[in-house]
C-alpha cells in the first residue's frame, strides 16, 4: 500500500476538459477528468477536487506541490486561488517564461500555448528529438520538436467533435452520428458518407500534416507521438503515428515541476 506521503498534483486545463493527476510512488495514481465550466468558483472545484480524493482514501493533506497548465485564464485564476486557500502551496503556472527544458524557438514564443509547451517538454524528456506531437483535444494540434530538443512550432486544426458540431449545427438535414469508419470510403447513405467525409477526412488530414511536416524537417525518422481521447482510435486507422501517450500532457508537468523544485518522493520520472 502506498503511504499518504506528500505528492504532485498536476492540472491541465483544457477549454473541454480539466485533466487531474496525482504522481505517488512513481505513477499518476489516480488520476481524473472533469468537465471545464469557467464560471465556477474556487470553493466549487475544491469540492471536486475534494471528491476526487476520498474515492480514493486520501485527503488535501497528501498535495504536497501543485502543477498547472492552462488555456483557460479565468480558470487559472480560479485554481491558483484554490491552491492558495486548501492546499496552502503556490502552484507552478506553466507560461513561455518557465524553467522547462525545451527552446522556445518560434516567432512570438509568448503565444505558445502551455499546453503545447508542456506536451513538448515531456517529449524531449521521454522520447528526444526530432519529433511531432499530435493532440486530439477541442483543437487537433501538431507540435514539432528539432533533433536538438527545441519546439520549433506546428500546426493547429479544429478537433473532430468541433468540426461534427459546426456541420451538423449548419446542416438543417445533418444530424449527430457516432465518429467512427464507415464500411466503406463510399458512403451508400448519409450516415456513412458523413462518417466518411468526417472520420476519414480527419485521418487523411492527419497523415497528410504529418507527409509535409517530416518533409519539412527534412528528416522522415520523426518519432509521431499522439495524445488526447481519440488518439487510440485514430491510430487503428493509420500507421503514421508511432507511440500513444495517454498521460503525456500530466508527464510534461511533472518534468517541469521536477526542473524548478525537484522531485517530491524521490521517483524522477526521467
Amino acid at each position: 500500500m502506498i503511504s499518504n506521503q506528500r505528492s504532485l498534483l498536476a492540472i491541465d486545463i483544457g477549454n473541454t476538459n480539466i485533466h487531474l493527476g496525482l504522481w505517488r510512488g512513481g505513477a499518476w495514481r489516480p488520476n481524473w477528468r472533469a468537465r471545464t465550466v469557467a464560471e465556477k468558483m474556487p470553493d466549487e472545484y475544491a469540492v471536486l477536487i475534494r471528491n476526487f480524493l476520498e474515492g480514493d482514501g486520501l485527503s488535501f493533506h497528501v498535495v504536497g506541490g501543485v502543477v498547472i497548465s492552462s488555456v483557460v485564464p479565468r480558470l487559472t485564476t480560479t485554481f491558483t486561488e484554490l491552491c492558495r486557500h486548501y492546499f496552502r502551496i503556490e502552484p507552478l503556472i506553466v507560461t513561455n517564461r518557465t524553467k522547462t527544458g525545451i527552446r522556445i524557438d518560434i516567432d512570438q514564443p509568448e503565444q505558445a500555448g502551455a499546453d503545447r509547451i508542456v506536451n513538448s517538454a515531456a517529449v524531449v524528456a521521454l522520447y528526444g528529438g526530432p519529433a511531432i506531437v499530435i493532440d486530439f483535444g477541442t483543437a487537433t494540434t501538431f507540435d514539432v520538436i528539432s533533433a536538438d530538443g527545441a519546439y520549433i512550432g506546428g500546426a493547429i486544426a479544429p478537433g473532430i467533435n468541433l468540426a461534427h458540431d459546426a456541420l451538423v449545427s449548419r446542416a438543417a438535414q445533418l444530424h449527430k452520428i457516432e465518429l467512427e469508419p464507415p464500411p466503406n470510403p463510399i458512403g451508400r447513405n448519409t450516415i456513412h458518407a458523413m462518417q466518411s467525409g468526417i472520420f476519414l477526412g480527419y485521418v487523411a488530414l492527419v497523415e497528410g500534416l504529418v507527409a509535409r511536416i517530416q518533409a519539412a524537417l527534412g528528416d522522415e525518422r520523426a518519432r509521431v507521438i499522439a495524445t488526447g481521447g481519440m488518439a487510440s482510435i485514430f491510430q487503428q486507422h493509420t500507421n503514421v503515428i508511432d507511440t500513444i501517450a495517454p498521460e503525456l500532457t500530466l508527464d510534461g508537468l511533472r518534468v517541469i515541476y521536477e526542473l524548478n523544485h525537484g522531485p517530491l518522493d524521490g521517483r524522477s520520472l526521467v
